[in-house]
This record gives C-alpha cells, sequence and structure tokens, in this order.
C-alpha cells in the first residue's frame, strides 16, 4: 500500500505544489484545510481518491489528531500573514505548529517537515518573525529530527507579491523599506526541497532557501515593471509614514470588524526593516543538491497579464519592428 501524508495548508500558495509532487510520487495525500470546498482543484493532482481535501481546525487537538492518525509523514505549511479572529500568529504559527508536532510524535508519525520562513528570530521586534521562531522551536521540541524549511519571499505564478504589486492602478508604485535586500526562491523549489524532507531523501535540519539573486525591494519592483513593459514611478515611503499609514489602514480594519484588509500592518513594516536573505553559514540547496530557479525565467510566465496587451503585447512589439519607414499603421 502507498505511504500516506497529511498536509496542513495543502491547497494553499506553497502546499499546493508540494501536493501535487507527493502526489506525482505516489503517495496518498491528504489536505487539512479550512474549507475543504474551496480546495477542491487539489483532487486531480492524483488518480482518483488518492488525494483528498478535509477539514481541520489546527487549534485543535482532535481535529488534527483525525488528519495525523495513520500518517507516515506530516507537512505543515500553515501561516498567516495578517491576523485576523482567532488565527493570530501565536494561535497559528506558534501554537498550531506545537500542536502539530506534538500529535505527530504521539501518533508514531516517522517525519515532520515544516515551513518557517528566513527571519525566525525569537527577539525580533516583530510579532511575526517571534512567532515562527516559537514554531520551530516547538515542533523541534516533539520532534527533533524535522526538517524546517526557511524560505525568503517565495514568488509563482500564485504569489500575493509580485502579482499584488503588477495589479496596482494608477502610476505610481509605493515601497516600505526600499533597500531591504530579498532573495526571492521559487514556489516549486521550496516543494522539491519539501519533499526531499519528506519521502526521506533529505535528512532532518534547517536549511534557508534563497533563489539565485539578492535584490532591494527597489531594485524587485523595477524587474517587475520591465517584465510588465510599464513605465511607473516608484516612490519610497519612510518608515515614519509607513507606519501612520499603517495605523489608518488597522482602525479602518476594526471599525469594519475585518471586512477591511489593510495593504500593510505595523508587524510587516517591522519585519521590512530586516534582509531577508540566506546567511553565509546556513544549510540551503546546495546541500540538497537542488539549482534554484532564477526570475528571469518565471516571472514572465505570470505577469504577462498584466501587460498593456496581455498576451500580445510581444506579438505587437515584434510587429512595429517589422515595420518599414514608410509602412502605415492601421491599429
Amino acid at each position: 500500500m502507498s505511504k500516506l501524508v497529511t498536509i496542513f495548508g495543502g491547497s494553499g500558495f506553497v502546499g499546493r505544489y508540494i501536493t501535487q509532487r507527493l502526489a506525482k510520487e505516489g503517495w496518498r495525500v491528504r489536505v487539512a484545510v479550512r474549507n475543504p470546498n474551496e480546495a477542491l482543484f487539489v483532487k486531480p493532482y492524483g488518480v482518483v481518491g488518492q488525494v483528498e481535501p478535509l477539514f481541520c481546525n489546527i487549534r485543535d487537538d482532535d481535529s488534527v489528531a483525525s488528519l495525523t492518525r495513520g500518517a507516515d509523514v506530516v507537512v505543515n505549511c500553515v501561516g498567516v500573514l495578517d491576523e485576523v479572529g482567532r488565527n493570530t500568529f501565536a494561535a497559528v504559527q506558534a501554537q498550531g505548529a506545537e500542536r502539530i508536532a506534538r500529535i505527530a510524535a504521539e501518533l508514531g508519525v516517522e517525519r515532520m517537515v515544516h515551513i518557517s520562513a528566513i527571519g525566525a528570530d525569537a527577539e525580533s521586534a516583530s510579532a511575526y518573525a517571534r512567532t515562527k521562531a516559537a514554531g520551530e522551536e516547538g515542533v523541534l521540541r516533539h520532534m527533533p529530527g524535522a526538517m524546517i524549511l526557511r524560505p525568503s519571499i517565495i514568488f509563482g505564478a500564485e504569489d500575493d507579491f509580485f502579482n499584488r504589486f503588477a495589479g496596482m492602478i494608477g502610476p505610481v508604485v509605493p515601497v516600505v523599506g526600499a533597500d531591504t535586500r530579498f532573495q526571492p526562491v521559487y514556489v516549486d523549489d521550496v516543494a522539491r526541497a519539501a519533499v526531499m524532507g519528506a519521502i526521506g531523501q533529505a535528512p532532518g535540519g534547517t536549511y534557508e532557501l534563497g533563489g539565485p539573486e539578492v535584490h532591494s525591494f527597489r531594485a524587485l519592483m523595477q524587474l517587475m515593471l520591465k517584465v510588465i513593459h510599464r513605465r511607473k514611478l516608484i516612490v519610497a515611503l519612510p518608515f515614519w509614514a509607513a507606519n501612520i499609514a499603517a495605523g489608518a489602514f488597522g482602525l479602518a480594519k476594526t471599525l469594519s470588524l475585518g471586512l477591511v484588509r489593510p495593504p500593510i500592518t505595523k508587524d510587516q513594516i517591522r519585519n521590512l526593516r530586516s534582509d531577508n536573505v540566506v546567511a553565509e553559514d546556513a544549510t540551503g540547496f546546495a546541500a540538497l543538491g537542488i539549482k534554484p530557479e532564477g526570475l528571469d525565467a518565471i516571472l514572465p510566465e505570470y505577469l504577462w497579464r498584466f501587460r498593456p496587451s496581455g498576451q500580445y503585447d510581444e506579438i505587437k512589439a515584434s510587429a512595429k519592428n517589422l515595420r518599414g519607414p514608410h509602412s502605415t499603421d492601421y491599429t
């Protein structure tokens, strides 16, 4: 019988790639999610019955245990960028991660892979970073052989980074922390690393994952604009101004009972004060034998839709180059 893996958050941005890869490896996959009906798209990743989205609340022991029981491996991809209701940083990234590891250990699960983040630090000013560190500590307390993956900012077709900025309307791209450095990593490369840990091809331990390039936030926006063939003014917002704006957005969120989603929070601003790159002495892709993809190879594959003429932009540019000096423009 094929082995069984439970992937908490297996329909999310990173989780869906891990789900797809493990299904291709022949594993049966339980995709533990809050809304199974919104995760039905994962079912075709395998043959009939191989991949099943199931309800799970990682804040509840019984719920986690019901989907962990019988699994050979668990993978935790659950995380939040902003706190909403009961899904706080502490509840999800610290307590939730430790709960999964504790129950996995109690039920005799062989291996665990946990997705954390570069910048996880118990002493950080950011609650996001502190709870990421607490989650790692909790996982290792119960599953000391776990694989911990710390990616830099992750990009890919479903990302909420390049897609978000490319879709901004208007002539200006506002940037907080314009000089902060990032080492963007392709989502499927993170998935490859996670699968190696899940199936036992790589040992446990902490791996920091970054792509082949390091860029400032400003440079990333310049690259994005080049890919989508648009000219906009990149405006670097000082941290003090960003904090004022974040405070106003936070008030709007409170008054709207959470209906208004802030474009940036004060905690995210605290994170943007620190570089998000792989440490020089960190174990990373090289130890796994993975050569990560660069931005130039991937961004055009999904950002083309933000170009002035979408998929036809390149064709129109080529047509203009073919016109002679006396040709007539009928467009």
